[in-house]
């Protein structure tokens, strides 16, 4: 247990191991991980679960993955270089799979890899669903919401120190932080983050997609068919780690007209 005198070093070594910006809303967070370090752990971890799992031969199912994967791809790429923020994509390989499971989840992994289990598919019901699904989780990419999520999580098991040395030190430890931080093995992959960077991931997503050419007024038809899921709704939002469905429908609609002015354009 750490002890409250500690906090004051604790929170000067955050300070030198430093902060960053997520782009788009400029919000500052923890990141003592390197890009350069963590994207390659990532691809590598990818890899892993390609092939510990079934990739779908469902041919059309998976084309349909892909195609709304490179349009939200596209999209991005569009708007961060528009805010001269492409840097946030250096490094970015982008990959779009389709894993055979009937689990309700979808993640992105830092650098662009993306995987979609089929069995969110029936809540999706087609591709503008997809489309919803595809530009929240890539949100949390470009957010870099799981460096920051798996820098927090180096922090609670004492691992104050650069990824490069975690790994070589506790390499299963830091890979699991890894897959925790983006909710590879989550039941619901999309309800993995705090309620902070959800909503961020929802605005963002909104934008993304509505710069595809899908239509942002989707989202909240998405996220009510979620709440009526058996696992959906969850337990109230006082004592979640996640919005209400009802909150994020609510949110969604008050941020509809911002992301409808890019679908407007098409």
């Amino acid at each position: 247990m750490i002890k409250l005198r500690s906090w004051p070093l604790i929170s000067m070594l955050l300070l030198l191991l430093g902060c960053a910006t997520v782009p788009i809303t400029g919000r500052s967070q923890l990141s003592m991980i390197k890009t350069s370090e963590l994207i390659p752990m990532s691809f590598q971890q990818y890899d892993e679960v390609l092939k510990a799992n079934e990739i779908s031969e469902n041919n059309a199912q998976a084309a349909l993955i892909k195609k709304v994967g490179i349009k939200i791809q596209k999209a991005v790429e569009a708007y961060l270089e528009k805010e001269g923020q492409s840097e946030a994509l250096n490094d970015f390989e982008w990959e779009f799979n389709l894993i055979e499971d009937e689990t309700v989840n979808a993640w992105c992994m830092p650098g662009g890899k993306v995987a979609f289990y089929t069995g969110i598919l029936p809540v999706c019901q087609g591709e503008i669903g997809i489309a919803v699904v595809m530009g929240h989780e890539i949100a949390h990419a470009i957010a870099n919401h799981g460096r920051e999520r798996m820098s927090q999580g180096l922090i609670t098991n004492g691992l104050l120190t650069s990824l490069s040395l975690a790994t070589q030190n506790k390499s299963a430890l830091t890979r699991d932080i890894l897959l925790q931080s983006v909710g590879v093995g989550t039941q619901i992959g999309i309800l993995k983050f705090s309620r902070k960077h959800e909503s961020e991931a929802d605005r963002m997503g909104l934008v993304f997609m509505a710069i595809a050419g899908y239509n942002p007024e989707a989202a909240p038809g998405f996220w009510k068919r979620m709440a009526e899921m058996p696992d959906g709704s969850g337990a109230p939002e006082w004592v979640s780690t996640h919005p209400s469905n009802e909150r994020r429908i609510e949110d969604l609609k008050k941020h509809l007209p911002e992301a409808l002015e890019y679908y407007d354009k098409h």
